[in-house]
């Protein structure tokens, strides 16, 4: 376990030395901008440091109904709603759902809030093959008469892989099912505009498409939020159990949110960079002959077939103040990784001393592809 000594950029401070930070989802930089912890400093002077009630309750304050509109704005939706966690986000929308489903289809690897969400009463539950829509097809058409719910990352949290939501909302019309989308490590990275991979995908505004996001990657900041219809967020307000029994967001946290949103949507060459340095180690991965994923995001693992080599990796890369974890994560895989990620944040310097010190670990130990 990494134990951080100092915030989270480009560089981090562990043991009083400075390392190289690739890990994390810190992707556009902004969890210490200084207007984003000035702006969570002022709210604490002004706010303290909880409202310690629920949003039904006195724990509503008009910077909660700001940001609500900003990422409004931000999804172009009518309607947003925040709450404690990206994690609870799936549950609130499984369960203001559930009269509309009898079946979930998911995929095998998703994220694990997705298979905790899931209604106790619901007994279909069935896995699809990762990524594979012929698979998903199949599992709908032998359960022809359940009512189905589709399920899926965006970008899978490991992998950096982005699902194939086009093909899949095709499936899902056709068998007239829901589709939702965890989103937490899309928003603000894909899209035109970072709105996610609905955007990417050019169905943002279609029907029965239904998207649980968070503030805690790209953003910055923390806390989940859903946006929608005005009908969609009033159900969550009106209807879930976990946003009207949990304490609102606190202050700093609120006001930290607006703050990175709006330099986000100001900057939306942040992003553009990110995804520039992205490709770029990933290119250089593959060329060194590592084994990694295509798909371009800020996610990019380095493949093994044993935990050993991923293990002996990581800490090589520590030994040289580079920080690339090696992931012991409860997700699906038959592989086991070192999972890099980038962030806007990084410099030429760092990127090529990463790869420089990959190139040294290939020269001695090969790429486990040999």
């Amino acid at each position: 376990m990494i134990i951080l000594d100092s915030s989270v950029g480009n560089y981090i401070i562990l043991n009083k030395k400075k390392y190289s930070y690739f890990a994390g989802n810190n992707y556009l930089g902004l969890a210490d901008h200084p207007l984003v912890k000035k702006a969570a400093s002022e709210s604490i002077e002004k706010f303290g440091i909880n409202f310690s009630a629920s949003r039904q309750t006195t724990g509503t304050c008009g910077i909660h109904l700001e940001l609500e509109e900003q990422l409004s704005s931000f999804k172009n939706k009518p309607a947003s709603v925040v709450f404690a966690s990206g994690y609870l986000g799936n549950s609130i929308l499984l369960q203001i759902l559930k009269n509309r489903y009898t079946a979930v289809f998911a995929d095998e690897s998703s994220h694990p809030s997705i298979f905790d969400a899931i209604p106790r009463e619901i007994k279909q539950v069935l896995k699809y093959n990762h990524l594979s829509t012929l698979h998903l097809e199949s599992l709908l058409r032998k359960n022809r008469k359940q009512k189905p719910l589709i399920i899926t990352d965006g970008i899978f949290a490991l992998t950096g892989e982005i699902a194939p939501l086009g093909e899949i909302f095709a499936v899902a019309r056709q068998y007239n099912a829901i589709l939702i989308v965890d989103d937490a490590h899309s928003t603000g990275i894909l899209g035109v505009d970072g709105r996610g991979t609905p955007e990417h995908f050019h169905i943002d505004s279609v029907e029965n498409l239904y998207c649980n996001e968070t503030m805690s990657k790209a953003i910055g900041a923390y806390g989940g939020f859903i946006s929608g219809s005005a009908e969609l967020v009033a159900s969550v307000r009106e209807r879930s159990a976990i946003y009207q029994a949990s304490t609102a967001l606190p202050p700093p946290l609120v006001s930290a949110g607006s703050a990175a949103l709006k330099i986000m949507r100001e900057q939306p060459g942040l992003r553009i960079r990110l995804l520039e340095i992205a490709n770029g180690l990933r290119q250089g991965i593959l060329g060194l002959g590592f084994n990694t994923t295509p798909d371009n995001t800020p996610i990019i693992p380095v493949l093994f077939r044993t935990p050993e080599q991923a293990g002996k990796l990581s800490a090589f890369l520590e030994k040289n103040n580079i920080v690339a974890p090696f992931i012991k994560y409860p997700v699906k895989s038959d592989m086991f990784m070192v999972r890099i990620t980038a962030c806007a944040k990084h410099t030429a310097e760092q990127t090529g001393a990463l790869l420089e010190m990959l190139k040294k670990w290939r020269e001695k130990n090969g790429t486990d592809q040999d």
